[in-house]
């Protein structure tokens, strides 16, 4: 499949970002959608920058135009008033467009593994792509779950090129240590302050001490989850762009394995040198992603374990840059 033009939505946000300069430095004339209100996007060579807004049902139409590929990564997180329109209804202009168009060789759609509801329900097997939508409560899991179902049945009933790659949380430069550190900024779920009990446990935040957080089940084992590196996920949809065997295909796009929280709290702990706290948290259950297909049908072995993401963390506070906005808490 020859592909020279690719449309990126969503670009200037923690993906986009990060992927949009391995587009042009692949060789690829991008079109590049900035959303008229949020993040700004690079101004790259072989780089087009649009500003618009997925809700204006005619801009779909525009941004389509001499595109072979469409890599669709816009999208709002656990806000009630926008996900239906920014989401769903951006979604389905989108793909309504470019069945309209019938040139598109390729609709690249980013998936999440909320849409299997992850950590709050109990995962007696490794989640794999045939595991049923079953989204946790919030707008953002129930929109990723909509936008796949419209992508599932417009490649059904139309024969639309479709492929899905469903990241498990995207860390980025120092997010993972902005997670399981106490001081702010927190990020992401467990939010450690609301599962403080204990006296000890509480006087870490009223004495703004900083500690690093060890999640630990009620019968006292570490927790576990998988994540992704962003270099991963950039490197899975180079791999996905323009392949044949991934047209009509879901893909799991996770970190090579699960990590245990001691084991991280460990690590993160001996680096910073900083005291470990434990908080017992009942709402959350482990889970594994099951990454055999990628590794077989895309050829993406991720590379990014959790250590290499902490020291990647740790050298980018190390040479002082400054976190990018996150409009979103994950």
């Amino acid at each position: 499949m020859q592909v020279k033009n690719v449309l990126l939505t969503g670009a200037g946000g923690k993906i986009g970002r990060a992927v949009l300069p391995e587009l042009a430095k692949a060789g690829y004339q991008v079109r590049a959608l900035e959303y008229t209100d949020g993040l700004k996007v690079d101004r790259l060579d072989n780089v087009e920058v649009v500003c618009g807004d997925l809700r204006d049902p005619s801009l779909a139409r525009r941004l389509i135009e001499g595109m072979d590929v469409v890599i669709h990564l816009a999208n709002v997180k656990e806000n009630k008033e926008l996900f239906l329109d920014a989401n769903v209804k951006g979604t389905f202009y989108l793909l309504d467009a470019c069945k309209e168009a019938g040139h598109i060789k390729q609709y690249i759609q980013a998936g999440s593994d909320a849409r299997a509801g992850i950590y709050y329900y109990p995962q007696p097997i490794p989640i794999d792509e045939n595991h049923r939508h079953s989204g946790y409560p919030g707008y953002y899991p129930l929109s990723k779950v909509l936008e796949e179902v419209m992508c599932e049945q417009y490649q059904i009933m139309y024969g639309m090129p479709i492929t899905i790659l469903r990241f498990s949380w995207v860390h980025d430069e120092d997010d993972i240590l902005a997670h399981v550190t106490l001081s702010e900024p927190n990020l992401g779920v467990p939010v450690w302050k609301d599962w403080a009990v204990t006296a000890e446990q509480k006087a870490y935040f009223e004495k703004g001490t900083n500690a690093v957080a060890c999640l630990v089940h009620p019968d006292g084992s570490a927790g576990k989850r998988q994540i992704v590196g962003i270099k991963d996920v950039v490197r899975s949809i180079l791999l996905a762009i323009g392949n044949p065997t991934a047209i009509g295909e879901a893909f799991n796009i996770s970190g090579p394995s699960p990590f245990a929280y001691d084991v991280l709290a460990e690590y993160v702990a001996k680096k910073l040198d900083l005291a470990v706290v434990r908080f017992e948290v009942s709402e959350f259950r482990d889970f594994c992603i099951d990454m055999s297909k990628s590794r077989a049908v895309l050829g993406f072995d991720p590379e990014y374990d959790i250590f290499r993401i902490v020291d990647d963390a740790l050298e980018f506070r190390k040479a002082g840059r400054t976190r990018s906005v996150c409009p979103y808490p994950g």
